[in-house]
């Protein structure tokens, strides 16, 4: 299993992390498996969020990890919070330690080794969210902090008062849903893909040793759909993947996370399956490191441009 090099501490960790938003659909038993295969492969950093399931995927988690008897040392542990469903966002001091305190309840166990502020809220008083941080930090229910789906001057504006540094940004990234790479490629265009929508996040995580992780790795859109296979709106693309595919003697899906892999960013990448066929698929990908021709091919063929 590649791994990165968290930039921030020295720590190492896998450059996959097992997304959990859909265990809520599984039994303990089977969510018992689904970890005992991702530890086996190396996959040992979990991604959760309190939203996910309404807290279903942290309780089937904490409970197949109690009772298979794993170690806390042995895996890392990652969770969000912030988002109320359909009523707000909320990164208040209150909220934030109160969701904490609850996540650890469901899974069960001492400390997160990352808590993430899922998505930026509007009436966010950064001198909140330091307390927050500094008690979670002090009290040891915490040990790392970072971000989800947020700027840098949203993230600036919270290391103005955070003193604990934010090592992580989750950001969506795919083949087709790369504006992050795009707008640094077509820099005073007037293509769709020069619209700033995320403020240089990709080149200012790499100037802050901020890492990033991609989620929604095969969807295009927001979650209309997988990419893949899906031969009617990516035609091009899909020839492209399955040309690699033959030629390393993997599959479309592991030709997709070897592009993810490629980019010098240092990024890990978010996978959501459960199937254990699909993650192999995933891992032989990451193992693979395309040519530069190969990845702009791969850029050209999702449907960017090259000025």
């Amino acid at each position: 299993m590649k791994q990165i090099t968290l930039p921030r501490t020295g720590m190492k960790a896998p450059a996959l992390v097992v997304g959990c938003m859909r265990i809520d659909q599984m039994s303990v038993d089977q969510v018992k498996q689904h970890i005992v295969f991702c530890l086996d492969n190396g996959l040992n950093f979990f991604d959760h969020a309190d939203i996910y399931g309404r807290g279903i995927c942290e309780e089937k988690f904490g409970t197949a990890v109690k009772q298979l008897g794993i170690k806390r040392e042995d895996y890392l542990m990652q969770s969000k919070c912030s988002i109320i469903p359909g009523v707000m966002y909320d990164l208040s001091k209150e909220h934030i330690l109160t969701s904490v305190d609850a996540i650890l309840k469901r899974l069960g166990c001492e400390y997160l080794d990352f808590l993430l502020l899922h998505r930026p809220d509007a009436l966010v008083e950064p001198e909140e969210v330091a307390a927050a941080f500094d008690q979670l930090h002090q009290s040891g229910k915490v040990r790392h902090f970072g971000v989800s789906n947020h700027k840098p001057m949203q993230i600036e504006l919270l290391k103005r008062y955070v003193k604990q540094p934010l090592e992580i940004d989750q950001m969506q990234l795919s083949l087709p849903v790369s504006n992050m790479i795009a707008n640094g490629m077509e820099v005073n265009m007037t293509t769709d893909g020069a619209i700033d929508r995320d403020g240089s996040i990709l080149d200012y995580c790499r100037v802050n040793d901020i890492v990033l992780q991609a989620w929604s790795p095969f969807q295009y859109g927001f979650f209309e759909g997988p990419f893949i296979g899906n031969t009617e709106k990516f035609p091009e693309l899909n020839l492209a993947l399955e040309k690699l595919a033959k030629q390393y003697g993997i599959t479309p899906t592991g030709v997709a996370i070897a592009w993810m892999m490629r980019h010098p960013a240092g990024m890990q990448t978010i996978i959501g399956s459960t199937n254990q066929k699909r993650i192999l698929e995933m891992l032989a990908g990451s193992r693979i490191e395309l040519t530069r021709q190969e990845w702009y091919d791969l850029y050209l063929k999702a449907g960017h441009p090259l000025p």
